[in-house]
């Protein structure tokens, strides 16, 4: 085996060895891109950009402005009916700003929301006085036709007393009606009266009967007879003469009745003959107060 060469240097051999965990020198750097080529054609300006587009913010706006009147006229008592239109108008047109507000064409979402708000409340007062108005209308309705029926009833009963107050003072002979402050009167059935010569208000031929009257004061105070006067129908409904002659025997009521006591009074009258089976005897105490009461029968 040949030998190595002597006049190599075991340093210099030494450091010609490399580390391995020495880093290497750094990479190049890469080349820039190629430009772009040259053309012979000339290189004009892009488009210039448009103006931008204004907000579409009306519809907020009528929103904001429709619910401020519809809560106004909802708490307004005469106009509360009207509210309900430009609060429903500010909840749609709310409801179409705060969209556009979504898309970013608007830029008023507050003022939308504000006006849907509103226009809410503004619809609910208004429904709310709605139900109170139709309540108290209907309220008002049912007094006035309960108030109606009332005024019905009392007329009818009214109608009704009158009609069993006039019944009670239709009697027939012999029987007694009650006026209301004590006074009993009874008129008994009629007998035949036969005149003296000297007689008033009796024609030839006519039949005459009397009349007796009796009145009981029933009461606690003296009771005065104003009108003792009757008067007397014949059968055919006309009136008929009272008969005066010089015999003494008839007697007219005048003056007070005192309490517990009575008074008679006893009257002829003059019937013709084909009105003579029947008669009918009004007679009240005073007829300016009290209304008649009718005595009737067979003669």
């Amino acid at each position: 085996m040949p030998a190595p060469p002597e006049d190599q240097n075991p340093g210099e051999q030494g450091a010609t060895v490399q580390d391995p965990w020495r880093p290497g020198p750094p990479a190049p750097a890469p080349a820039p891109p190629p430009g772009p080529a040259a053309s012979d054609w000339p290189v004009y300006p892009g488009p210039v950009p448009g103006p931008m587009p204004q907000p579409r913010n009306g519809m907020g706006v009528t929103a904001l402005v429709l619910g401020i009147a519809g809560v106004v006229l909802s708490l307004l008592i005469i106009l509360f009916w009207m509210s309900w239109l430009p609060s429903l108008l500010a909840v749609i047109f709310g409801s179409l700003g705060l969209s556009h507000a979504r898309k970013g064409l608007a830029t008023n979402r507050a003022m939308a929301l504000t006006g849907v708000i509103l226009g809410a409340v503004g619809l609910l007062i208004s429904v709310g006085g709605g139900v109170v108005a139709v309540v108290t209308v209907k309220k008002v309705t049912e007094d006035a036709r309960a108030r109606i029926d009332e005024v019905k009833a009392a007329e009818a009963a009214e109608d009704r007393k009158a009609r069993e107050e006039e019944k009670a003072r239709h009697l027939s002979f012999g029987e007694t009606y009650t006026y209301e402050n004590g006074l009993k009167v009874t008129v008994a059935e009629p007998q035949p009266f036969t005149p003296d010569d000297y007689v008033f208000g009796h024609a030839k031929g006519n039949e005459a009967v009397q009349v007796t009257v009796t009145v009981v004061n029933s009461g606690k105070e003296r009771i005065s007879v104003e009108t003792g006067l009757p008067n007397v129908n014949d059968a055919d409904g006309a009136s008929t003469e009272l008969v005066i002659d010089g015999s003494g025997r008839q007697k007219v009521i005048t003056g007070y009745v005192l309490p517990g006591r009575k008074s008679v009074g006893k009257y002829a009258f003059s019937l013709p003959p084909d009105a003579a089976d029947r008669i009918e005897v009004e007679f009240s105490p005073d007829a300016k107060v009290w209304p008649d009461a009718y005595w009737s029968g067979p003669n």
